[in-house]
């Protein structure tokens, strides 16, 4: 039995020591020199969020960007509060959204590309903050770069709280296994919350079919539909112009949500390696509960499950800093500590995953 769990400690390592390589392969972007000339349709959708889209959109206006070269699409999924937006420098446009599927998200993107004339599509969320030079920074990729799809950094802006720094930390590794796939050539996960697209390429791979039963993935598997088809129309934009920022939870119940929300698409990706990915990550926080319980019994020495911690600790803990330092000025904090607790909260979400339910926007969803 310990020649097994050292077995999958191995792997394990030897995984993440790749995607950390993949991290490196991928230049940071900053050029913003070129004068800009895509336009863009900004998708928002959203569903009470009269507190948090006052605040985007006003990041919207401080974007160095020339207003009609980008307009601004807000896709309501029946809020139970009308939301109001004062008069702007750019155009934006209100849509109620149309449900056709059990994904909100995916209907209302779809909604959306209904009106879309721009060149360019680009989804947030409406709980964030955009850089000032994020638009500016993606034309001047698109003109530099021949691609149809751009994947791009998003991170939080958190407290001091061990909650909000154990999502920030949370957070860091996943945007760093994204962008290490990416780098190896592997990409498999983006976030929609900074996430861009052409209209005829989300044409060409009929938008959301064959996954719209899914309630939630509205990116993932459009993702991996371009990377299986259209390979080389995929790229990711690793720029600090670009990172997005949003809100973290601020409750463990609603943190435990959003992660099997984003935990119950790994059973439907399209890509192999995003599976197998997934379930090594499982399988070794799962060894870690497993190993730390038979200890308690007096069946594993305590040195066995210290080194096993201290092996995915360490490796775990090069790939969060590495990204932490890309994504926020914010120095580490509660490292370890997040660690220790990890293996049971991403245990026990993917645990739930296989049989429960989950809150999303005030509404329930089958996994």
């Amino acid at each position: 039995m310990i020649f097994f769990l050292l077995s999958i400690a191995i792997v394990y390592m030897l995984t993440i020591s790749w995607l950390i390589y993949g991290f490196t392969k991928i230049n940071q972007f900053e050029f913003i020199g070129l004068p800009p000339k895509t336009s863009f349709s900004i998708i928002v959708p959203f569903r009470n969020e009269a507190e948090n889209l006052p605040v985007l959109l006003e990041s919207f206006s401080k974007l160095n960007y020339p207003t009609d070269l980008f307009e601004v699409i807000l896709v309501d999924d029946e809020s139970e509060k009308e939301f109001r937006w004062q008069n702007t420098d750019y155009r934006i446009q209100f849509l109620k959204n149309i449900r056709l599927s059990n994904s909100p998200k995916k209907d209302a993107i779809t909604t959306a590309m209904e009106i879309v004339k721009s060149d360019w599509v680009v989804t947030t969320d409406a709980d964030c903050v955009v850089h000032k030079n994020w638009l500016l920074a993606l034309d001047n990729f698109i003109q530099l770069h021949h691609v149809s799809m751009i994947a791009g950094a998003v991170t939080y802006n958190y407290n001091n709280s061990f909650l909000h720094h154990f999502q920030q930390l949370d957070l860091a590794s996943l945007q760093g296994a994204t962008i290490g796939s990416f780098g190896i050539k592997k990409g498999f996960m983006c976030n929609g919350a900074n996430f861009a697209y052409t209209k005829s390429f989300f044409k060409k791979l009929k938008g959301f079919e064959d996954n719209s039963a899914i309630a939630s993935g509205d990116d993932v598997f459009l993702l991996q539909k371009a990377l299986a088809k259209y390979p080389e129309k995929v790229a990711y934009l690793k720029s600090k112009n670009t990172i997005v920022t949003t809100k973290p939870v601020n409750d463990w119940k609603s943190l435990f949500y959003q992660r099997v929300r984003w935990a119950s698409k790994t059973t439907s990706y399209q890509s192999v390696f995003g599976k197998r990915l997934g379930l090594l990550v499982f399988v070794m926080n799962f060894s870690c509960v497993y190993c730390l319980v038979l200890t308690f019994l007096g069946m594993f020495p305590y040195f066995f499950v210290g080194l096993y911690f201290l092996i995915k600790f360490g490796i775990d803990s090069v790939l969060i800093q590495q990204t932490n330092k890309f994504l926020t000025r914010h120095k580490i904090r509660y490292l370890f500590l997040s660690s220790l607790w990890y293996p049971f909260f991403s245990t026990t979400v993917a645990l739930y995953c296989l049989f429960g339910k989950y809150e999303w926007k005030g509404r329930r969803f089958l996994i």
